[in-house]
């Protein structure tokens, strides 16, 4: 509501322009009908931010690109996978061991990007949810025998899928587990989770802000995407 009220008042006082900055785009997750008179609430947010007076909405790795349809204005949605892909060669030096792993099926595009530009294999885990933020059952295809995987996704709330996965691949016989993640909402019992959970470390970027998390879980660890958004910002019509 503050960034609408700001957007307004931009647009009340004269403003040619009015670009938003909005790194984790809020209810992204709420973008279709997952049953029966459920709202649509990414569409109403999108409504919203143009009636406000939006001109230009920049985001970062959108849960659904099709949000991006939601509105008739101009939307950059940017993508974290280069500093990805430079946290993991700087970091992990067994990287060219690695093996990239998709939580979900929905995620084997990102998965498959990296893995490539990395020059190692992919793997995911079909999950089948019984309700909202509970996994009932997970399948790994592919094989992370003797590799450090390197779970990738765009977001993570209450942490129960990257969890399970981590002690999935690990049955699996994989040496080491990393979770790399854009967005890092780490609601409800998340922290304990991951405290209990067999990461080596846990990446995520700074869309939300960590750092009350960190105090709480050492294997967080923020990789900056302030840079990413910099040469976007720059390049804004005046």
């Amino acid at each position: 509501m503050e960034l609408l009220i700001m957007i307004n008042a931009c647009k009340i006082a004269s403003s040619s322009r009015v670009t938003a900055v909005i790194p984790c785009f809020p209810y992204a997750r709420q973008d279709k009908k997952d049953k029966s008179r459920a709202p649509i609430s990414a569409k109403l947010v999108a409504n919203m931010l143009s009636v406000a007076g939006a001109d230009h909405i920049i985001t970062m790795d959108l849960h659904a690109s099709q949000i991006q349809g939601f509105f008739d204005i101009p939307v950059d949605n940017l993508y974290a996978e280069p500093a990805v892909l430079q946290w993991i060669r700087e970091n992990i030096v067994e990287w060219k061991n690695c093996i990239i792993v998709s939580p979900d099926a929905g995620g084997a595009k990102r998965v498959t990007s990296i893995a490539d530009r990395l020059n190692v294999e992919f793997a995911l885990i079909h999950k089948e949810r019984k309700k909202a933020n509970e996994v009932d059952r997970m399948v790994l295809v592919g094989d992370v025998k003797d590799r450090v995987a390197i779970l990738v996704d765009d977001m993570a709330d209450t942490c129960g899928t990257i969890c399970h996965a981590a002690d999935k691949l690990l049955s699996a016989g994989a040496t080491k587990v990393y979770a790399i993640l854009t967005h890092g909402i780490f609601s409800g019992p998340a922290i304990s989770r991951i405290n209990n959970a067999a990461f080596e470390a846990v990446v995520v970027t700074n869309t939300i802000p960590q750092e009350d998390k960190m105090k709480h879980c050492s294997k967080i660890q923020v990789n900056n995407q302030l840079n990413s958004l910099a040469p976007t910002e720059e390049n804004l019509p005046t």
